[in-house]
């Protein structure tokens, strides 16, 4: 059972976990993974929590992030759901929202927030709504307001998701292209979509 802090100022915060993790330690875990102490991936954190509250025991699940920005890094922060290992997909649509969902049924939980429960929370909804330059953001009372927020100013919402359009596809065949002498995919055609022209660099490393 979470414990209740109230502040002399008025907020009050849970002491719950996240993960193996305190709150103190949480935040240093974020510093470490994402560079500083993203105040989406704090977030992020009582997100994830209670989105697994509501996974039935024993389900293996996978997550999707409705954004690419920090979500992902709470989830694979607090879950077994990786980019890496394929169980967490990014689907952009530009919502600060998440869900975690059984692999085989669809069926899942999406945690959002709640809008309407900010009003108290001014520096939370001048960051979710990009009122205010980066730079001029009070990082310490927007760490302090999600603190305090916590679970309160979330949404959770039965989801089932399609499961098919989320997992990675399978590779049905590997070639080795003639022009860079690296294995590739076969079905993106006779040679590998960089040396195509589709890769992400200016200057692609072509021959040994």
């Amino acid at each position: 059972m979470a414990k209740v802090i109230r502040y002399s100022h008025g907020l009050e915060h849970e002491t719950a976990a996240f993960g193996p993790f305190t709150f103190e330690e949480y935040v240093e875990e974020v510093r470490r993974f994402h560079a500083y102490p993203g105040p989406g991936v704090i977030l992020g954190g009582f997100m994830v929590e209670k989105a697994k509250e509501q996974v039935p025991s024993g389900v293996l699940y996978n997550a999707v992030s409705e954004t690419f920005t920090c979500l992902p890094d709470a989830i694979q922060l607090l879950t077994p759901c990786t980019i890496g290992n394929g169980r967490l997909k990014i689907v952009h649509l530009g919502h600060f929202a998440l869900a975690l969902y059984d692999k085989e049924t669809g069926e899942g939980v999406r945690v959002g927030i709640d809008h309407e429960k900010l009003e108290p929370f001014r520096e939370i909804r001048s960051w979710l709504f990009k009122l205010k330059r980066k730079e001029e953001q009070d990082q310490d009372l927007l760490i302090e307001e999600i603190r305090a927020a916590g679970r309160h100013i979330l949404t959770v919402r039965s989801v089932c998701a399609r499961v098919q359009s989320l997992r990675l596809p399978k590779k049905k065949g590997v070639s080795l292209c003639p022009i860079c002498r690296e294995a590739y995919p076969s079905e993106y055609g006779p040679t590998c979509a960089g040396c195509r022209g589709q890769g992400p660099y200016l200057r692609w490393p072509v021959g040994p």
